[in-house]
C-alpha cells in the first residue's frame, strides 16, 4: 500500500495540547503536513495553532471530546470542509486512574473507558468513511499495557487492552474488504509525559511511572513513520517488547514482578498534593503546552523501535531474540524478589 509524504497529507491528531499529541503536531509540521488539531482544551488548542500558524503551517483546531461521538463526526466534518480530505488518522487521547480497583468508582472507570477505548472506536469508526475512497492510515495509540497488565492502574491497562483487540479485528475487516487503510497500533513504554499528573489519583502519594522512560520526540517518530509506511504495529522503547514477549512466555513470573516492582515504581516519594487536579473529566487549564514533565533518566533513543521501523526482518528477529533473553532474565529477578517481599508494602 502506498500512503502519501508527511508534505502532502492531511492529518487529524486527537489529544493535540500536550504529550505525544503535541510533539506529533510539532513534528508533523515541521515536515510539512497540513494539520487538523483536536481535544478538550480550547484556549490551549488555539495558543498551537497560533504557534503553527507562525511558521506557516496551515492548521485547524477543532475543540473535541472524543468521548461525545458527536464531537468526532464535528471533528471530521471540519476536517473535509477545511482541507477537503483526510490522509491520516491519528487516536491519540488518553487518560489514566491510580489506585486498587476495589477503590476506583464505577464512574471513573466509565469515563476512562469513554475516552480511551471509546474514544478511539469514535475515531476510528469517522476516519474509515473519510480514507475508505482514497486510502490513508489509521494510527491508534495503545500501550506496553495493550499485552500485560500492572497493579494500581487496572482500569487503564483494560482499556489498552480492548485498544488492541480492537484494532486487531478491524483491521482483519477492512483487509478482507480490501479498503486501501492502514491500520497501525502504537505500543509505547512508560512516556516522559504529563501523563502522570493528569491521571486520577486515588493513592496517599503522588504517582509515577516505572522505569525505562522514553523521549515523547520517539513515539512521534513511529506515529509519522507509521502515516507514510505500512506497519501493522510498532513497540516504541525495547521495554514494551520485552513487556509483550515476557508477559506472554512468562506470565505468572511477570505477575510477581507487577506485585513488586511495579507496585513500588507507581508510588512516589511524594505525599498527594491537598489540592491536587487531574484531566479526567476535564482538560489542564494551564494553558501550557507541554511535551514532557521533565523525568530524570529520559531514554532519548531506541535501537530496538528503530530497527523495527525500518530494519529487515533478520535484524527485528534478532533483536526480538535478545528481548526474549531480557524478558527471561527480569522475569527470574522477579520470582526471587517476590519469594520474601510484602507487595502492600507502601513506597519508602
Amino acid at each position: 500500500m502506498r500512503l502519501k509524504k508527511l508534505s502532502d497529507q492531511v492529518i487529524v491528531i486527537t489529544g493535540a495540547t500536550s504529550g505525544i499529541g503535541l510533539t506529533t503536531a510539532r513534528m508533523a509540521a515541521a515536515q510539512g503536513a497540513k494539520l487538523v488539531l483536536a481535544a478538550r482544551a480550547e484556549d490551549a488548542l488555539h495558543q498551537l495553532e497560533k504557534e503553527l500558524q507562525s511558521f506557516g503551517t496551515e492548521a485547524l483546531v477543532v475543540p473535541t471530546d472524543v468521548g461525545d461521538k458527536s464531537d468526532v463526526a464535528a471533528l471530521a466534518k471540519a476536517a473535509i470542509a477545511r482541507f477537503g480530505r483526510i490522509d491520516t488518522w491519528v487516536n491519540n487521547a488518553g487518560i489514566s486512574i491510580y489506585g486498587r480497583l476495589q477503590e476506583v468508582s464505577d464512574e471513573d472507570n466509565h469515563r476512562l473507558f469513554q475516552t480511551n477505548f471509546w474514544g478511539v472506536v469514535n475515531g476510528s469508526m469517522e476516519a474509515v468513511k473519510h480514507l475508505k475512497e482514497q486510502g490513508g492510515a489509521l494510527i491508534n495509540l495503545g500501550s506496553e499495557l495493550s499485552d500485560v497488565s500492572v497493579p494500581l492502574q487496572g482500569m487503564y491497562a483494560a482499556s489498552k487492552h480492548a485498544v488492541k483487540g480492537f484494532t486487531d479485528s478491524l483491521r482483519m475487516e477492512l483487509e478482507k474488504d480490501g479498503l486501501p487503510i492502514a491500520v497501525t497500533l502504537i505500543k509505547p513504554a512508560g512516556i516522559d509525559t504529563m501523563f502522570a499528573q493528569h491521571a486520577k489519583n486515588y493513592m496517599d502519594v503522588e504517582p509515577s511511572l516505572p522505569a525505562p522512560i522514553y523521549a515523547p520526540e520517539l513515539v512521534a517518530e513511529a506515529i509519522l513513520y507509521a502515516a507514510q509506511h505500512q506497519k501493522r504495529d510498532v513497540a516504541v522503547g525495547a521495554a514494551s517488547k520485552v513487556s509483550a514477549v515476557g508477559g506472554f512466555h512468562f506470565p505468572r513470573l511477570f505477575d510477581k514482578l507487577g506485585e513488586t516492582l511495579l507496585w513500588n515504581q507507581q508510588r512516589s516519594d511524594q505525599p498527594k498534593r491537598a489540592n491536587r487536579k487531574d484531566a479526567l473529566y476535564s482538560p489542564d487549564t494551564s494553558k501550557e503546552l507541554r511535551q514532557r514533565q521533565g523525568m530524570n533518566g529520559v531514554h532519548e533513543t531506541s535501537p530496538y523501535t528503530q530497527a523495527s521501523l525500518r530494519y529487515k526482518p533478520l535484524s527485528i528477529a534478532l533483536l526480538g531474540g535478545g528481548a526474549l533473553m531480557a524478558a527471561w532474565m527480569l522475569s527470574k529477578s522477579a520470582s526471587r524478589t517476590g519469594d520474601g517481599a510484602d507487595a502492600d508494602a507502601p513506597r519508602n
